[in-house]
C-alpha cells in the first residue's frame, strides 16, 4: 500500500482552496453538513444540500461552485494511487467509477450520512497522529473502511441486479484498458471489440446494463478527463496537446473539445486562468 502522505490524502477547508493544478491525478470527496452549494459538471447544473456526498474523480471538469454563506462541508483529496494501492477485492469499484462520472452526486439517509460524517472526521483526526507507530497503516485501513462504506451506499442506492461472471470481467478488462491510457491512440469501439474477441455490439450491450451507457461513451469520458488533464498544463501549448492525444490536427482537436465541453480548448483555458 502507498503511504497515506499529505499528497496522497489531505482535507481542505473549502472548495475554492482546492488546488487543481497541484492534484490533476486526485478524487475530491465533499460532504455537505450545512447549506447549499451548486455547481456544473458535464454541463448539467447540481444542487448540492446538507447530507450529500459528492465524488469527483477528475475535479477540473466540474466548475461554476457557489456556495451559500452558511455552507460548511468535509473535503477530502485522494489521490487515486493511494486508493489502487489497496488492491480492494471487490469489482463495484468498476461500476461505481462508471455511475460517478455521468453523477457524481449522492443523496445519503440520515444514517449513512452520519456514518460518511463519523468516517471522514475519524480520517482527518488521526491524519496528523504522526505518533502512532503503525501510522500509515492505520490510516489506509481507515480509509479503506470509508470506501467500503461508499461502496455500500452506492449499492444499495442503484439496486443493480446480478451481473453475470462473464459481463464483468469483460468490463474490467475494457475499463482497465482505458485506465492503461489506450484511449490516446484508440478510440473506435472494434479496437477494444477486437481485443476482447467479442462484437462491437456485445461490449456496447454490456456497459450499457452495468454503467448505464454504451462503450463509446466511456471511451470518450476517458479522453476528455485526460484532455481537460493536460489543458490545465497551461505551459503546453494547444498544439501539443492534441498531439499528446493523438489527434490528426489541432482544428480537429478543437472540435472534439467544443462538442464534449462546449467551449473551445482555448476559451477553457482563458476561464481558468481567470
Amino acid at each position: 500500500m502507498a503511504q497515506a502522505s499529505r499528497e496522497n490524502l489531505f482535507f481542505v477547508p473549502s472548495v475554492g482552496q482546492y488546488d487543481y493544478g497541484q492534484h490533476p491525478d486526485h478524487i475530491l470527496h465533499i460532504l455537505c453538513t450545512a447549506g447549499s452549494m451548486s455547481f456544473m459538471f458535464h454541463n448539467v447544473k447540481y444542487n448540492v444540500l446538507r447530507g450529500d456526498y459528492i465524488i469527483l474523480p477528475n475535479p477540473s471538469l466540474a466548475s461554476s461552485f457557489s456556495e451559500s454563506d452558511d455552507f460548511e462541508a468535509v473535503i477530502m483529496g485522494l489521490s487515486e494511487t493511494f486508493v489502487a494501492s489497496m488492491a480492494l477485492q471487490s469489482n463495484y469499484g468498476i461500476v461505481g467509477h462508471l455511475s460517478l462520472m455521468q453523477n457524481p452526486v449522492m443523496r445519503l439517509a440520515e444514517n449513512d450520512y452520519r456514518k460518511c460524517l463519523s468516517d471522514m472526521q475519524r480520517l482527518r483526526e488521526r491524519l496528523d497522529d504522526k505518533s502512532h507507530l503503525f501510522h500509515e497503516e492505520m490510516l489506509g485501513h481507515l480509509l479503506l473502511a470509508h470506501i467500503l462504506d461508499l461502496y455500500d451506499i452506492h449499492a444499495r442506492e442503484r439496486c443493480l441486479p446480478p451481473v453475470p461472471e462473464r459481463a464483468m470481467t469483460l468490463l474490467h478488462r475494457f475499463v482497465e484498458m482505458l485506465y492503461q491510457g489506450e484511449y490516446i491512440r484508440h478510440r473506435d469501439l472494434g479496437h477494444y471489440a477486437s481485443r476482447l474477441c467479442i462484437t462491437p455490439h456485445y461490449l456496447s450491450e454490456i456497459c450499457k446494463n452495468i454503467g448505464g451507457q454504451p462503450a463509446t461513451y466511456w471511451i470518450d469520458r476517458f479522453t476528455l478527463h485526460e484532455v481537460v488533464r493536460l489543458l490545465n498544463r497551461k505551459e503546453l501549448p494547444l498544439a501539443d496537446v492534441a498531439e499528446r492525444m493523438n489527434f490528426s490536427s489541432l482544428s480537429y482537436f478543437s472540435r472534439y473539445v467544443q462538442k464534449h465541453i462546449g467551449i473551445p480548448p482555448s476559451e477553457y483555458r482563458n476561464r481558468r486562468t481567470d
